[in-house]
């Protein structure tokens, strides 16, 4: 199992997985169909999928034009918001891909139909990937714009965060900024300091920090830490989902501080997450 890392827009990433004995690859979050194709065609690999995390601008927008330029191209996901969906996946389904084994895990909290995919190949020494999307990312989460605080924790602690300690490939190059709030509110927690020193030194060479492994995001990303006494005591609460929160709302409190959008870039950004929508044609 090969996967390409896709760095597109501002901050996303999408992905191409290739199962190298049958040269069948699978896209993950298309965002920028050009750039996608152009890579399929270096690879000589046949597109059949698209696996879409989330029905967001930024991870589903390539999907209407990869469907007209490739017919039988199927686009799966979880939700019906997703554009050009071929067909609704529920949580658990697998699907097989060659030697190519995907398990489709419910992930709701950044948007109510957001689906992760776990993906692994029998009696391979490659290790085991997860595509997490916005659900989790480097050293945090998606911010929780649909669902409830109880369910972005069952979805990153008890589905994602249950998975074998192995490979995490996120939707977002947020590593840098995350690092930098998962200090505030761990500030003398070692594995933080040293994460954050080597997202700086990518940073400054400009190079991707994904993927991690969810075995490193325990030590470090909050948002998997919410049992940890610190992590408590800076929320001032015990319940996991009310820890979790907590560090949503000083997440973004942080986020504004750090980088404060205008007013314009506020609502261009709610009309991409589909906060806002345009008005319909009669």
């Amino acid at each position: 199992m090969k996967v390409k890392v896709i760095p597109v827009l501002e901050d996303n990433y999408m992905y191409l997985v290739i199962e190298e004995r049958t040269r069948e690859a699978v896209a993950v979050d298309v965002a920028v169909p050009k750039r996608l194709l152009e890579i399929v065609g270096r690879e000589g690999v046949s597109l059949t999928t698209v696996l879409t995390t989330h029905h967001h601008w930024d991870h589903a927008r390539g999907n209407a034009e990869l469907v007209r330029l490739l017919p039988g191209l199927v686009v799966l996901g979880a939700d019906e918001r997703i554009c050009a969906l071929t067909r609704r996946l529920a949580h658990g389904e697998e699907l097989r891909f060659g030697a190519i084994h995907v398990r489709c895990l419910l992930t709701p909290g950044h948007t109510l139909g957001h689906m992760s995919y776990f993906l692994w190949e029998e009696e391979c020494p490659d290790p085991p990937a997860v595509f997490s999307g916005d659900a989790l990312s480097m050293a945090g989460c998606g911010s929780r714009l649909e669902g409830t605080a109880q369910q972005m924790y069952q979805s990153l602690v008890e589905t994602l965060g249950t998975l074998p300690p192995e490979t995490v490939f996120c939707g977002h190059e947020h590593t840098l900024g995350n690092l930098e709030f998962a200090q505030k509110v761990e500030p003398y927690n070692d594995h933080v300091k040293a994460k954050l020193s080597w997202a700086k030194q990518r940073d400054e060479d400009d190079v991707p920090t994904v993927p991690a492994t969810l075995g490193e995001e325990l030590l470090y990303n909050p948002f998997l830490r919410v049992a940890e006494e610190p992590v408590r005591e800076f929320t001032g609460k015990v319940a996991p989902a009310d820890v979790l929160d907590v560090l949503c709302r000083e997440r973004a409190s942080f986020e504004r501080a750090a980088e404060p959008l205008q007013p314009q870039a506020r609502a261009l950004l709610a009309l991409q997450w589909g906060l806002l929508s345009t008005p319909r044609q009669k």
